[in-house]
């Protein structure tokens, strides 16, 4: 019986928000993803990185302020280095985990681009706050390099762009890996957002959305299932309110319908579902399940989380 692809995205609760955190939180993920290896899954996973960027960026940012020879990096290079350093603890710790398991699969991660188009709203109108909080003074040193700034009650954040996906650069070799039945690491933090010029291309000052991306993987793939591992065991209406209510199975026109009603908060569920329609209006013989990782083997059989289906 040839196996199921499916796309995993993994949510802040998988990876931690240090790096010692991390490497403890990846140890649990693993044995999730490792249940549905076991389960005759073919594995795509891709990953948040929003505490990892962040982190990067700050430390780096502190290093050109002590040390001015050394160079701010730029928010494409910050990217980068959280792909590399979370796909390296998840690609180790899965491993060891399928090991222990008496499972010999390689794992991969590759390191992904994802054009975007410089003329995207989002570039006129940054929202994604990152980095540190800055006194006045340095926001005002962002401001004259050309930077967005927010001000906030405990100071201020620098913000970019978020603007949507064209292209998954590297799709081919992920491709190629996953038809081989390899386990890849992709699109970590919704990839590097790169702009196409003459052939060439540029980091851009950005970033893209992890579940954004995670729906555009899915069915660049034609996976046969999304898997959005996230904080809470189901979608639910009426979210932490009396009447709250567990979406048990959701269709795609329901799912427009609740967004027109506001049902889903913009930061949290709302990109998750819409994710979930871009992949399945692509696919639309495929499944996604929104659960919590806690409960991914449950998952596998539909016994607990939200199932979406045209």
């Amino acid at each position: 019986m040839s196996k199921k692809k499916v796309v995993v995205a993994l949510g802040h609760d998988a990876l931690g928000s240090n790096t010692s955190a991390q490497l403890d939180a990846v140890k649990k993920t693993a044995k999730a993803l490792a249940d549905l290896v076991e389960a005759n899954y073919q594995l795509t996973i891709t990953h948040s990185n929003g505490h990892q960027v962040s982190m990067i960026h700050k430390a780096m940012t502190e290093l050109h302020r002590v040390y001015p020879d050394y160079t701010p990096a730029p928010m494409c290079v910050c990217s980068a280095m959280s792909q590399g350093y979370v796909g390296y603890d998840i690609q180790n710790s899965l491993k060891s985990e399928l090991l222990s398991r008496g499972i010999c699969v390689p794992v991969s991660t590759i390191l992904t681009q994802v054009t975007v188009d410089p003329y995207d709203e989002a570039f006129y109108a940054p929202q994604k706050a990152i980095g540190r909080y800055m006194p006045k003074e340095d926001a005002d040193t962002e401001i004259n390099k050309g930077n967005y700034v927010l001000e906030t009650p405990d100071g201020f954040r620098r913000v970019v762009a978020a603007p949507q996906p064209i292209d998954i650069v590297e799709i081919a070799a992920i491709q190629t890996l996953s038809d081989a039945d390899q386990v890849v690491i992709a699109c970590g933090g919704g990839g590097i957002p790169v702009i196409e010029q003459q052939h060439i291309l540029k980091g851009a000052s950005a970033v893209i959305e992890k579940d954004c991306i995670a729906g555009k993987l899915a069915a660049d793939l034609r996976a046969d299932e999304l898997l959005i591992l996230t904080s809470v065991d189901y979608v639910y209406l009426n979210f932490q309110q009396e009447n709250q209510e567990p979406l048990k199975t959701l269709t795609v026109t329901d799912a427009k319908r609740y967004i027109t009603e506001g049902h889903f908060g913009e930061t949290d569920m709302l990109p998750k579902i819409v994710a979930a329609i871009s992949y399945l209006e692509a696919v639309p013989s495929g499944r996604v399940i929104i659960t919590s990782l806690n409960k991914t083997a449950d998952a596998i059989d539909a016994k607990v989380g939200t199932v979406i289906t045209v």
